[in-house]
């Protein structure tokens, strides 16, 4: 299901084998993303927290050449010109993160090519990101003159530490795909050729897990991490209840004692 949007890049949308995946389109600015394009990955988020057939949302740039080369800085002069057409993207690209962010659905990232600026930010929004040797990372805000909102700082600072993020912040230098596993940027780092099997081997793998111990623990997480919008204790607590009420509790316990794979069915 394409998604068009005033520019030339756009969102296409399919669901496979309770997958949602979201792939970012725009080649000629290698995967770019507009105004409309964040809009549109914020609507298709939350569109996601209502289907109980997705088991997870992934996120990944069309082609081999880019995952997400950050916002389309072509639209700025039309789209960024007053305070309230800035303030208008920045609440498109702090929703669509956002909403990845808290997302009861886990989010993956697949990551070949570039992948800088916004697109480290969406990167970093999912539960889980897996890249290529050859992909290229960057935080090039020091280059452009931009200011890169405290939401974003902050969501890099969790995953990589305050040292670790200074240096991608003040340097906005370059680097492969091998360095953003070692850092921790990345979950792993397959070789260009295996890639594509390697991802979908961990992709079905989550798919295949049982969802309502996945939201627990992903609530539990959020819970920990703190800040303004994280879930409370209790609601962490009802989530685990949930998991032992669970027709898929029975499941497991059925599927160990007969030594085949469950089949959970979220419920």
């Amino acid at each position: 299901m394409p998604t068009d949007t005033v520019s030339p890049g756009r969102l296409f949308i399919e669901t496979d084998a309770g997958l949602l995946r979201i792939r970012i389109v725009n080649p000629a600015r290698y995967n770019a993303m507009s105004l409309g394009m964040w809009e549109a990955l914020g609507a298709a988020v939350a569109d996601a927290q209502t289907r109980p057939d997705v088991r997870a949302i992934v996120l990944e740039g069309d082609g081999e050449r880019a995952f997400v080369s950050g916002a389309d800085i072509s639209e700025f002069g039309a789209q960024r010109r007053d305070p309230a057409q800035v303030a208008r993207y920045d609440r498109a690209v702090a929703g669509a993160q956002q909403a990845l962010t808290a997302s009861a659905v886990p989010t993956i990232a697949l990551i070949r090519g570039i992948c800088m600026g916004g697109g480290m930010g969406l990167a970093l929004a999912c539960d889980l990101r897996y890249c290529n040797q050859g992909a290229r990372f960057r935080m090039p805000a020091a280059r452009l003159g931009l200011g890169y909102a405290l939401s974003g700082v902050k969501r890099m600072r969790d995953v990589l530490g305050s040292a670790r993020a200074a240096d991608l912040f003040l340097t906005a230098r370059t680097f492969d795909g091998l360095e953003a596993a070692r850092i921790g940027l990345v979950q792993e780092v397959f070789a260009d050729a295996d890639f594509n099997a390697l991802a979908a081997e961990r992709l079905a793998t989550v798919a295949a897990n049982a969802p309502l111990t996945l939201r627990a623990a992903r609530l539990a997480l959020h819970h920990l991490q703190g800040g303004s919008q994280a879930p409370a204790s209790e609601a962490v607590d009802q989530a685990v209840q949930a998991c032992f009420c669970s027709e898929d509790y029975q499941e497991g316990q059925a599927a160990f004692r007969d030594k085949r794979a469950p089949v959970f069915k979220g419920r």
